[in-house]
């Protein structure tokens, strides 16, 4: 797995979780969901932490509960 898997992978995890969507977590953080959707279908290969921040604000949580997973400290580069 690398780092974009395992973000998308979060973020999987915790749309299915808390029962929210993508697009309006992303607008309820104030990015563009597009920001999301091409993390998600690869065309972004480089995310920004500021995609992620929005993210994380759209869904409740910090980017410390967002990143505290074990899988982020065992990705290929």
């Amino acid at each position: 797995m690398n780092i974009n898997d395992a973000i998308i992978k979060r973020i999987e995890e915790i749309c299915t979780v808390n029962n929210i969507n993508v697009c309006k977590t992303a607008l309820n953080g104030g990015k563009s969901p597009s920001a999301i959707y091409d993390l998600i279908k690869g065309r972004t290969k480089c995310p920004k932490v500021s995609t992620v921040k929005a993210f994380c604000q759209g869904a409740g949580i910090t980017l410390s509960e967002f990143f505290d997973k074990g899988y982020f400290n065992d990705f290929e580069e």
